[in-house]
């Protein structure tokens, strides 16, 4: 399979050409910036969001594309500039990549798309599952927004699925590594009540998921890369502090978040997201790391004791 990538240098996206090139896969690279030769299985081509445009010619070799660009939602506080940017930064390039897509006689039919469960918005205790009804909040109307770009690509009869992704595990970013340093002195803790649920994944599964989604004819529409076993904040402060062996004594106030980064640590640290992967497990898909502390030891290379 020849598939091309978009948003290929962040932490999914690199990961993700490491697995299909690993795998036998070509992979064209989308870059904002000027392409580089090729290099064995990879190559490069450019392509503008912001301007609009996009070397169609590199598209019509590809088989399928995988669209991971955005800007990162965590990157600063919100302000109105901010939240436009990012905003846009995904719409405008899903918009474009399923235009020209719809548009080309022949080339790729697939396009797997990122999107991200606060599509759900913030919702108590209540089980989602990709059947569930949008939510309220900036990220929720990023999300629909995001979802709604492809629909030239779906009217033009491809094979268009949204992956929304949950709280992602791992040591190359995320939030992960900036809680890690807190939790080794013993001096993390859960944020607020505790009682808002996290829906986590392995990056793993996430890039299983991805891989998943283009190689299974059928599957269309909107899939949950979450663990089926979601865990409220304060379980997940109690299994990481248990697996690096530290106490988990300092709980984050609520109102300090707020104050240093407001609506975005409202969104991102106290929204509760109870997210089950539904329609990816009845796909066939099986999660390497269904449960959270087997997943935390071994990404942290902490075996467990007997």
């Amino acid at each position: 399979m020849h598939v091309a990538v978009t948003g290929s240098t962040g932490m999914i996206g690199s990961a993700l050409v490491r697995l299909l090139v690993a795998e036998g896969h070509a992979v064209t690279r989308l870059t904002r910036s000027e392409p580089r030769s090729p290099s064995g299985p990879v190559r490069e081509a450019r392509w503008d969001p912001a301007g609009g445009t996009i070397d169609a010619g590199a598209l019509v070799a590809a088989d399928a594309v995988v669209h991971l660009a955005g800007k990162g939602i965590a990157s600063g506080r919100w302000t109105e500039a901010a939240k436009r940017e990012i905003r846009e930064s995904r719409v405008r390039g899903t918009g474009l990549l399923a235009r020209t897509m719809a548009g080309l006689d022949d080339g790729p039919r697939v396009l797997v798309s990122a999107s991200g469960i606060h599509y759900y918005g913030d919702r108590d205790d209540e089980v989602l599952t990709e059947r569930s009804r949008p939510g309220g909040g900036f990220l929720a109307e990023v999300c629909q927004a995001w979802e709604d770009a492809a629909d030239p690509a779906r009217a033009a009869g491809l094979r268009v699925v949204h992956v929304r992704t949950g709280i992602t595990q791992t040591r190359e970013g995320g939030s992960l590594p900036r809680q890690l340093p807190l939790f080794r002195l013993g001096l993390g803790g859960r944020f607020g009540s505790g009682r808002q649920w996290w829906s986590w994944v392995s990056l793993d599964d996430v890039l299983g998921v991805y891989r998943h989604a283009l190689v299974t004819d059928g599957l269309e529409g909107s899939v949950n890369a979450t663990a089926p076993n979601p865990v409220t904040n304060a379980e997940f402060t109690a299994t990481l502090a248990r697996v690096l062996g530290r106490p988990a004594l300092a709980p984050v106030p609520r109102l300090g978040p707020r104050l240093l980064l407001g609506e975005m640590a409202e969104e991102l640290l106290f929204y509760s997201i109870r997210v089950q992967p539904e329609a990816t497990l009845a796909s066939g898909y099986a999660f390497r790391w269904p449960e959270l502390e087997p997943a935390l030891r071994h990404l942290l290379n902490r075996p467990a004791t007997c």
